[in-house]
């Protein structure tokens, strides 16, 4: 009977990898800028998920649970300083950004974490507002302002690097 509980938790964690996986490692990697930093971000974020094995109302909590995980994760390697030498540009589709794509998750990349995870969220992954700042434990004020100043500073930046070709 506990043989039978633990296969079906080690399959639903499978599933979760499969299905979350390359989202949380984006999420990370849209933070950290580096790919071995963000793989090892996704994998704390599941090894938590593993040790705490929290209890979910549906899929999108669960999901929001995750994305949470990774983002505080990622945000305390930033925080710690325990970062690698960042990724080379040119690797980007190796992260699942294609070509055309490219440029704008580079500039986005280069903001500050608080801006670049609610416009990677909002523009990348189709949150709304309300959901992304129950995600971040922040206010949808905030949120909003975050958007509105991260666009702010992608704008100024693409205009620089506009006028520097």
């Amino acid at each position: 009977m506990q043989q039978t509980k633990n296969n079906d938790f080690n399959e639903h964690i499978r599933v979760l990898i499969d299905k979350y996986g390359s989202l949380l490692f984006r999420l990370s990697f849209c933070v950290l800028c580096n790919k071995a930093d963000a793989e090892d971000a996704v994998q704390d974020t599941f090894l938590k998920y593993l040790t705490k094995a929290p209890k979910f109302t549906d899929e999108e909590h669960e999901k929001a649970w995750l994305i949470k995980v990774v983002s505080n994760i990622s945000k305390n390697m930033v925080r710690l300083r325990i970062r690698r030498n960042v990724i080379p540009l040119d690797e980007l589709t190796d992260i699942g950004v294609n070509d055309s794509d490219s440029e704008i998750f580079e500039l986005i990349m280069g903001l500050p974490p608080k801006y670049n995870l609610v416009l990677f969220l909002h523009y990348a992954e189709g949150y709304k507002s309300k959901e992304i700042a129950d995600i971040l434990s922040i206010s949808e004020d905030a949120v909003r302002k975050r958007k509105k100043k991260g666009r702010e500073l992608l704008k100024t930046e693409f205009e620089r690097c506009e006028f520097l070709k």
